[in-house]
């Protein structure tokens, strides 16, 4: 890529400047000022913000700043009185004024990957993968001028870290500056299904952050979010655009994947897409679909035996299929052990492999010895609501820490479209219970209950709770609903479950369910 102005070229990839095809000798910082006015040239730069890219933010004097835009002025043949191509607004900063053309060549044939490097990593080839565009700054930014690249920097290190996901680096998807930026020529020139881009509007001491997530291969919005805060609060609110948009992504990508795997027949699928096609499975929570999970999960790993994330659907499906007694309880168990293993053997430093090992051990009542694996799960990936809402999960089980719902709590916040959602929302019930609120208990109980994806065993803490909290006709509702969904049920699977220990709270719930038949 490479930008054209009159005579001018600037070629950023080389760090050359060139006049009528000869290079023009400049040094580092002046090339380095040019490519940011140029970049930029549909907006003011501030020298606050030339200051903090020049020169990282370094204390610098006016007569340096100065220095560097008259040398940039003298190396296109403008000057400080014609400023034809760049202009001081006094006061303020300076704007590149020239009409700019961006001319990208074909992009190189790149080579083949190393079957046996992507393997060995566990990270198959046919990842999704997203570019994240410099977020646009619009209004009054003054020295807030840079929050837009920031904002996208820190989007890029966050979603670096996740293992599904594929990220272009900061300088091929910078190159992309303009107002208004077509996403298909991003799609096809970076080679990226989706693009992640932003507004910053600035208005006094009001700051809103716009964010939107698009399809490259059909332009098509998947998510959008917006965060409003005072300026005070820059640095929180983009925390809060980071949390917020990796745990989107984490379910809003791959629920667009699976869709677009179902286009396929089982032979077109490759690792990755029998991969999100399993999870769309998974998350219906019925004997059913999760035999389609298995199934899907299986063929991902037979196309690549060391696909880790592959492993940990098998986990999650033997999971499942153990914790709801859809058949050989003791096999599931193995099997969600043993596929979890190997999982973190692949890729020890994916969170949802780390995730799916600490369930393991619940199947087994080994609650102690989940939670090293599930508080991995969210230092590999501080924005990983599941690994939350599990942590949340085993330490009301255990009863160890009454203060449990700031978990559960950050789970919710950082993904309210969750397919575990009826999950945090039943374990939100289940602290309510530990701490004796059992009217709060039930309220959160009937929300999980009726949550999509919520299966029996849901419906049964709401009859718990309901009955505890002394309503006796809205338990026996929700026990009516339970036998209507799964006959023979009863106490010992509930606490299989959740294996409460022997005390008050265990006694109280083995009442409330004898008191409607269980």
């Amino acid at each position: 890529m490479r930008y054209v102005f009159e005579p001018f070229e600037l070629e950023p990839m080389k760090g050359e400047l060139r006049r009528d095809g000869q290079r023009v000798a400049v040094e580092p910082q002046v090339f380095a000022l040019l490519l940011l006015l140029v970049e930029n040239s549909e907006r003011m730069v501030s020298k606050e913000e030339i200051v903090e890219k020049i020169w990282d933010g370094r204390a610098v004097s006016d007569a340096a700043v100065s220095s560097r835009i008259k040398s940039a002025r003298r190396a296109l043949g403008d000057d400080g009185r014609q400023q034809r191509l760049i202009r001081t607004l006094h006061g303020r900063g300076i704007r590149f004024v020239g009409e700019v053309a961006i001319v990208v060549a074909p992009p190189a044939a790149m080579p083949a990957a190393d079957p046996v490097d992507s393997a060995t990593r566990g990270l198959p080839a046919g990842r999704p993968s997203i570019a994240v565009l410099p977020f646009r700054a619009i209004g009054t930014p003054r020295a807030y001028g840079a929050i837009g690249e920031a904002v996208a920097h820190d989007l890029i290190a966050s979603l670096s870290r996740l293992r599904w996901l594929d990220v272009i680096a900061r300088g091929s998807s910078f190159r992309f500056r303009r107002p208004k930026v077509d996403v298909d020529e991003i799609g096809r020139l970076l080679n990226v299904g989706y693009c992640l881009s932003g507004i910053v509007e600035i208005f006094g001491s009001s700051i809103t952050i716009i964010v939107e997530l698009v399809d490259t291969r059909s332009g098509s919005i998947l998510w959008g979010d917006h965060i409003d805060a005072r300026i005070d609060d820059v640095h929180a609110v983009r925390a809060r655009v980071v949390a917020g948009v990796v745990a989107a992504l984490e379910v809003r990508i791959p629920l667009n994947e699976a869709s677009l795997a179902t286009l396929s027949g089982p032979e077109n699928l490759d690792a990755w897409a029998a991969y999100h096609l399993g999870l769309k499975h998974l998350y219906r929570f019925n004997r059913q679909d999760n035999a389609a999970a298995t199934s899907l999960f299986a063929l991902a790993v037979e196309k690549e035996p060391r696909f880790a994330r592959g492993h940990a659907g098998l986990s999650s499906a033997n999971f499942q299929g153990a914790f709801l007694r859809y058949g050989d309880r003791e096999h599931d168990q193995a099997e969600a052990r043993r596929c979890a293993e190997r999982s973190v053997e692949l890729d020890p430093v994916d969170p949802f492999a780390n995730f799916a090992l600490g369930r393991a051990f619940w199947l087994v009542g080994d609650i102690d010895a989940s939670l090293p694996w599930l508080d991995r799960s969210t230092e590999l990936s501080p924005n990983y609501a599941q690994g939350f809402y599990a942590r949340a999960w085993a330490d009301t089980i255990t009863e160890r820490n009454l203060d449990g719902s700031d978990n559960v709590d950050r789970a919710l916040t950082l993904s309210p479209l969750d397919p575990f959602r009826y999950a945090m929302l039943g374990t939100r019930a289940l602290i309510c219970l530990t701490r004796g609120e059992t009217a709060e208990a039930a309220v959160w109980a009937d929300r999980a209950a009726r949550a999509p994806g919520a299966h029996v065993l849901i419906a049964l803490i709401a009859l718990v709770a309901r009955e505890l909290n002394g309503d006796s006709r809205e338990a026996a509702a929700w026990a009516r609903d339970v036998r209507s969904r799964r006959s023979g049920l009863s106490r010992a699977h509930f606490f299989a479950a959740f294996p409460y220990k022997d005390g008050s709270l265990k006694r109280g719930i083995a009442h409330a369910l004898r008191q409607h038949g269980f």
